[in-house]
């Protein structure tokens, strides 16, 4: 995850010691933020959905009493973050026991949601359940996210809950997923959060898994990414001298950070060498090393995109032991620069994108390990000046 606002423009937020803990703080053993697909049933049926969720009941989720085991092990843990996601949260009957039961153990619960079930007093009782966030997913506006969802209706209802969450005092952020079926509606995006003071906007770069695997074709080639990621930090500046309270922020490919970087450095070296220390800090792509996932029936996976491998179900051993254990996967993430290959290998940015999402290499190619098929860096920016201030 890259801070936009925070490199570009210097502006701190409240997640600052997730991001950037110091130079001298010891390496967690925990990662910072858990995601628990806490159901996989949903309301809606997007064509990116990473968890290829549906309308349906799913047997064998986590049970209220398993849900509350694996949250106080998370506490014990020192897990920072609890993101309940789905499917569609707001589906299980039991999330607001769980979300309070999660905030009572120290953690901070976060919701991912589509909105479109946030009426009827949902956004009261998400905020008396201690959640501090709820991010909706819009992928464009009103008809380019309708198709997306594939329901008539949703943009206006998921718009709804989100005004009822920031009324309810509720942080409200948007995740858009940029494709080349939405890339046009970038700059309405801004516009849009602009326009309804939502505070956040995270901008996702598509990951090839679950119903995403079908639409790489449709990602972004690497000259639409830097149009994409040029207005996105023209966009942020803009906003940023006009002092809105507003979090930019781009997800998914670590590589957005080394290009900022190298934009920097064209005009403002000085500027650029903080650019450098802080996306050092942060460390790159943190699967398997600051995110985890476990999935609705136990599953724990490297990040939430890794559902078809898992080192252990924590029915059978606590998260924190499978975490700390033996597995030749999340041992290598941990590991990444040594093991990576190709352009990954030889970039000298190595060291603070990590290579990039190894999930969607895996995807493209068959190894984990290949370099990063959404990396839109030329050679000779990989190849220029090595990252040091």
């Amino acid at each position: 995850m890259i801070d936009i606002t925070r490199l570009l423009c210097g502006k701190k937020n409240e997640a600052e010691h997730l991001r950037y803990p110091g130079d001298s703080s010891p390496q967690r053993r925990a990662p910072a933020v858990v995601v628990w697909n806490c159901t996989r049933r949903c309301n809606l049926r997007c064509i990116h959905c990473y968890s290829e969720s549906r309308d349906a009941a799913y047997p064998d989720e986590l049970s209220a009493a398993e849900a509350k085991s694996l949250i106080d092990d998370l506490a014990r843990f020192g897990v920072s973050v609890l993101l309940f996601s789905g499917g569609e949260p707001l589906m299980r009957r039991d999330l607001f026991e769980l979300g309070r039961h999660a905030a009572e153990k120290g953690l901070r619960p976060v919701l991912s949601t589509n909105g479109t079930l946030i009426h009827n007093g949902a956004a009261a009782e998400i905020k008396s359940a201690g959640f501090k966030y709820a991010g909706v997913s819009l992928d464009g506006l009103e008809k380019t996210n309708d198709r997306f969802r594939g329901a008539t209706g949703a943009f206006s209802q998921a718009l709804e809950g989100i005004r009822q969450c920031l009324d309810a005092g509720i942080k409200v952020g948007v995740r858009f997923t940029l494709t080349r079926r939405n890339a046009g509606d970038l700059g309405g995006m801004f516009d849009f959060i602009a326009r309804e003071e939502i505070p956040r906007l995270c901008v996702y770069h598509l990951v090839y898994a679950g119903r995403g695997s079908e639409l790489i074709k449709d990602d972004l080639d690497k000259s639409q990414a830097r149009k994409a990621m040029d207005l996105i930090f023209e966009r942020t500046e803009e906003l940023s001298a006009e002092n809105r309270p507003l979090e930019v922020l781009t997800v998914d490919n670590p590589a957005d950070g080394v290009y900022l970087y190298l934009s920097v450095r064209k005009q403002s070296p000085a500027r650029a060498e903080e650019i450098m220390r802080l996306l050092r800090i942060n460390g790159g792509s943190g699967s398997g090393v600051s995110i985890g996932c476990v999935d609705n029936a136990g599953d724990v996976h490297p990040d939430q995109f890794w559902r078809h491998y898992s080192p252990g179900n924590v029915r059978e051993r606590p998260f924190s032991e499978i975490w700390t254990g033996d597995d030749p996967v999340l041992k290598g993430l941990r590991n990444k620069e040594k093991m990576v290959k190709g352009k990954c290998h030889t970039c000298n940015y190595l060291n603070i994108c990590k290579g990039g999402l190894r999930v969607r290499a895996e995807a493209v190619s068959g190894d984990i390990w290949a370099e990063e098929p959404a990396c839109y860096l030329t050679d000779e920016e990989i190849h220029s000046q090595r990252g040091q201030p």
